[in-house]
């Protein structure tokens, strides 16, 4: 039964626990303390309610997101702007998602002080976002990309126990984080970093990637029971994680405005690992990089197989030069040299950013008898998902226009 809880919603906890989660709930702890953990709570019950339509798609009509899309969509203009809409918030999401992954990757490597960087003139020239993307290429076109993806998850899944047990060590304000985790409140200057805990928690390549890989486990609607669980299982262990995550930061580097590096962060877990913490936490971001780095690019190719119609495999050319062009554009990102953590937090803005437009698609979507037959949303569940969609929105529309304000 423990095995059948760990299943293809895995994946997905493995997606957003990566250098973005760590960053982004890092800083809101640091700058806010615990007052944004409500945030976090609504971008779980988010992921739970998106994710189980998306999965429920894939489950009951054995196709991909995009693939119902092309389905649905038949009238050749709407199709076309359908296509070129969703291929360019995948694309633009996930070449800045992958900029922050390899970014994270980067600030890992640093903390592990690896020779990667030389200065030609008076350019300080960085080796290291190519590397990273490197392995990450060699890792998915390589015959044992399972194995090699897994051993990078339990690293990551080794430095979510340690940020959890050091959460439990710092003996938090039980009262304050009541508080922060009940009652939604956020500062002019904060929404932009409830965009960000959204954006890291609710990412929307999932959306098509669980949608793809329920199929590989789930075969028939009766075992709808079993994937709704095993979603459950996996948020709220992603959720838990990313709150002690800003639980550790807020009890230990609350004030603290000068976190441009895995050193800065690495602060908050030295109640557990004293002086091992910098490195530990380099390793973790490193491994995190790297297993994020690999499922956005693979993500992107499986909606464009999908809303384009490809009859492929994972082998074939097209697939391969998607998910190359997303890898190739992450590095790009990544190579600019700016700070990682600016770029970091700006990739889980911009797929907040991004959510409303592809959930919007997903809830139409599971509306259409003619793909899920009697699995169609119910009442209750256009509800919900309609209410993500304006909540959405409306954190959207507030973080551009105080970023405009700012600008202006």
């Amino acid at each position: 039964m423990l095995r059948k809880l760990f299943g293809p919603s895995t994946l997905i906890t493995a997606a957003f626990i990566g250098p973005g989660t760590v960053t982004v709930c890092t800083l809101a702890g640091v700058r806010s303390g615990y007052t944004l953990l409500w945030a976090l709570l609504f971008s779980m019950l988010a992921t739970v309610i998106l994710q189980e339509m998306t999965g429920r798609l894939g489950l009951v009509t054995q196709k991909g997101f995009g693939e119902a899309i092309r389905l649905v969509v038949s009238q050749p203009l709407a199709r076309a702007l359908s296509i070129i809409l969703v291929l360019g918030a995948i694309v633009v999401g996930n070449a800045a998602y992958e900029g922050g992954n390899i970014s994270g990757a980067v600030l890992g490597l640093e903390e592990l002080t690896l020779p990667l960087s030389f200065t030609l003139g008076s350019v300080k020239v960085s080796l290291a976002p190519a590397l990273i993307g490197i392995i990450a290429w060699q890792v998915l076109r390589s015959s044992r990309f399972q194995v090699i993806e897994r051993a990078l998850v339990i690293l990551v899944l080794v430095m979510s126990a340690v940020f959890v047990t050091t959460a439990l060590l710092v003996q938090p304000d039980l009262s304050a984080l009541a508080a922060g985790l009940l009652v939604p409140r956020a500062s002019a200057g904060e929404w932009l970093q409830v965009m960000a805990l959204l954006g890291t928690t609710v990412v929307p390549y999932n959306l098509f990637l669980h949608a793809a890989v329920v199929q590989e486990r789930y075969k028939t609607a009766s075992e709808m029971p079993m994937l709704r669980l095993e979603l459950l299982v996996a948020v709220l262990i992603g959720g838990v994680i990313s709150m002690s995550i800003v639980v550790t930061s807020a009890a230990t580097l609350y004030g603290n405005e000068t976190i441009a590096s895995a050193a800065d962060m690495a602060v908050q877990l030295e109640p557990l690992l004293g002086s091992w913490a910098p490195a530990f936490l380099g390793l973790g971001l490193f491994a995190a990089g790297i297993s994020s780095a690999i499922t956005a690019p693979l993500a992107a190719a499986f909606a464009a197989r999908g809303i384009l119609g490809w009859d492929v495999d994972r082998q074939s050319r097209r697939f391969r030069l998607v998910w190359q062009l997303i890898l190739l554009l992450g590095v790009l990102v990544s190579s600019f040299g700016l700070n990682p953590v600016l770029i970091i937090q700006f990739a889980q803005v911009a797929n907040g950013i991004l959510l409303p437009v592809i959930a919007v698609f997903l809830v139409t979507m599971v509306n259409q008898k003619s793909l899920l037959g009697g699995y169609t949303n119910s009442a209750w569940q256009n509800a919900l998902a309609v209410g993500v969609i304006i909540i959405a929105l409306a954190l959207g529309l507030r973080t551009i226009n105080n970023v405009l304000q700012v600008i202006g």
